[in-house]
């Protein structure tokens, strides 16, 4: 019945008729969810990310008639209508099929929360446990946004900052490093906002300023999000 209602919405669009094909003939890459990064057939790490608010976005662009490549980390959402899902686990993984992805896009959301870090060795069996502590060494995971930001030439870039302290600071920071054409800031000390809920609260950066949005469904801030890259697009 969700899809049904979706598809039905779809092709009425929604409460914003006039929207129903503003993205139509543009191509996105739209990244979602955690990354799991394996230490032995039983045990990864990874973070709280449900992947709420990337699908959201996925959904809001697609309605408007965008071609969108949903890169999806693990997450127990439903694919929204009209997108086209690609799952996966690792952050490698992710890179390759969101670089593989963005030759043929438009524009990129990079809304997943990719690990940073991956364990340097994965054990082909359960690591028994055994006395005294036990370390495990990390390198580096590729950047997939500054992989993205480096080849994008003059295509749309928007990525996402989720803060707990100097949260201006490191989101500006992030979007020169990254050459983003925006960000989307949020931050863990504001109440709603984050993982795992249906709410969130963003301020919107670019090189020319900021916009703080209130606290909304994240539906919402999806639409928000689309209408700006709309804008950007023209």
């Amino acid at each position: 019945p969700a899809d049904i209602a979706a598809f039905v919405g779809q092709l009425l669009g929604g409460e914003n008729p006039e929207k129903k094909k503003s993205l139509q003939g543009r191509r996105f890459v739209v990244t979602a969810g955690a990354t799991i990064e394996a230490i032995d057939p039983v045990r990864f790490i990874s973070n709280h990310s449900s992947g709420k608010m990337g699908y959201a976005i996925a959904g809001a662009l697609a309605a408007r008639g965008a071609d969108v490549t949903l890169v999806s980390g693990r997450t127990a959402l439903p694919t929204p209508a009209g997108v086209r899902r690609t799952d996966v686990l690792s952050a490698a993984e992710m890179y390759d099929a969101a670089t593989a992805a963005f030759d043929r896009a438009d524009g990129a959301v990079m809304c997943a929360a990719v690990a940073d870090y991956t364990p340097d060795t994965v054990s082909e069996t359960k690591i028994k446990k055994c006395g005294g502590e036990m370390c495990i060494t990390l390198r580096r995971t590729r950047d997939i946004a500054a992989e993205l930001g480096a080849r994008k030439g003059s295509r749309l870039l928007v990525g996402f900052a989720l803060e707990t302290h100097d949260e201006q600071a490191n989101a500006e920071a992030k979007l020169a490093k990254k050459n983003f054409d925006f960000i989307v800031l949020n931050s863990l000390r504001d109440a709603g906002a984050g993982f795992r809920g249906d709410t969130n609260k963003v301020t919107f950066i670019d090189r020319s300023g900021r916009e703080e949005l209130p606290l909304m469904p994240k539906s919402e801030v999806a639409e928000r999000i689309a209408d700006k890259i709309e804008s950007l697009l023209k």
